[in-house]
């Protein structure tokens, strides 16, 4: 078995090991890590020779860290990612190489139908129909989007979003309120077989599926992290906010995970603040005083048009791993359409948690 997991922030590990008899055998580690002393790569594999099979993450971490030489260094490698390599390679993960992706960046849309479009291609994907597929998304309209379970009357303030003539939608995933207008929001979604993030955490899968766009934002000269549970950070501010949402395949099989991110690329922080309803208690966990500082726009990181900036980050991918033109096809579209007149632009859906 083979498995493979790059550490946020850090380098490959790459784990191929064998189970006999439920534990694991023929363990060797590898990647383009740095570690001291010589001996610590040994230790490593030694503490995972033997494991059973059926060991969590935490568990096959806490043997690594147990086993280790005292004056042990290690740059670009943790214990937690060695294990998060065996519980891929036993889950049989695939790896972003191995499928063929598709770019879907079409002319604007309304808000209600990328809400919709999210949700059918991720069923399409789920079942073997489509490929695994990028999605640029462009607004024609200012939107407010909250998270599945949020509350509509706590989250928007009704007044502000008609007299900005704002739309109110509500998408499939959880997570919280974002604000976006057309020529000020970066957002794509990725719509991926469950496999790709087999043997992660739901935790992990952001990191893991957030790590291309802190490589092409970082080809763009930004050093940006993932900041536990969904958001992507520079040192001036927050950027982007992601969210996801899980679909079972047919007959319960395996599924697909909807990932989807959106980025401040410029922010009217007066119309935010005037069609959201951002409490000091949820301000607070950020350890800021004010609602414009928790967002520092693209636009004034890197100096560049956002169509540049949608650009490069769809380039990036492409050289890492493959990218071919597609789009909705018009079954797609048609379920999409139809979803938008029974669900997402539907008061029962935008209003189901008052």
């Amino acid at each position: 078995m083979h498995g493979e997991y790059k550490v946020p922030g850090g380098k490959l590990v790459v784990v191929d090991l064998d189970v006999e008899g439920g534990v694991l055998r023929h363990v060797r580690v590898a990647g383009d890590f740095f570690l001291e002393p010589d001996e610590a790569i040994g230790a490593i594999d030694n503490a995972l020779e033997g494991a059973p099979a059926t060991t969590d993450a935490a568990g096959l971490a806490a043997r690594i860290t147990a086993a280790l030489p005292k004056d042990t260094v290690m740059f670009g490698l943790t214990a937690e990612g060695v294990a998060i390599a065996v519980r891929r390679a036993l889950a049989q993960a695939t790896e972003w190489g191995d499928y063929d992706w598709q770019l879907i960046h079409d002319q604007p849309q309304p808000p209600a139908l990328h809400m919709a479009l999210d949700e059918v291609i991720t069923a399409e994907v789920a079942a073997g129909r489509r490929a695994p597929t990028l999605r640029v998304w462009e607004w024609d309209a200012p939107a407010v989007i909250i998270g599945s379970f949020q509350s509509l009357r706590n989250e928007v303030d009704a007044e502000g979003t008609a007299r900005h003539g704002v739309t109110v939608v509500r998408r499939i995933s959880g997570g919280g309120a974002m604000f976006a207008e057309p020529q000020s929001t970066i957002t794509y979604s990725l719509a991926v077989p469950e496999a790709l993030v087999s043997g992660l955490s739901f935790a992990d899968s952001y990191a893991y599926l957030d790590d291309w766009v802190l490589g092409a934002l970082g080809d763009m000269g930004i050093r940006a992290w993932y900041q536990p549970l969904n958001d992507i950070a520079t040192e001036v501010g927050k950027v982007a906010g992601a969210a996801q949402k899980r679909m079972v395949g047919p007959d319960g099989g395996p599924g697909a995970v909807l990932h989807h991110v959106t980025m401040s690329y410029d922010i009217d922080a007066a119309k935010m603040l005037d069609v959201l309803r951002i409490g000091k208690e949820k301000l607070s966990d950020k350890g800021t005083k004010s609602a414009k500082k928790r967002v520092d726009p693209l636009r004034r990181q890197t100096g560049l048009p956002r169509e540049e900036v949608i650009a490069r980050m769809i380039g990036s991918f492409r050289d890492r791993y493959g990218l071919t033109r597609g789009a909705v096809t018009d079954a797609e579209l048609a379920r999409a359409e139809e979803l938008v007149r029974t669900k997402f632009a539907h008061e029962e859906w935008t209003g189901r948690v008052p």
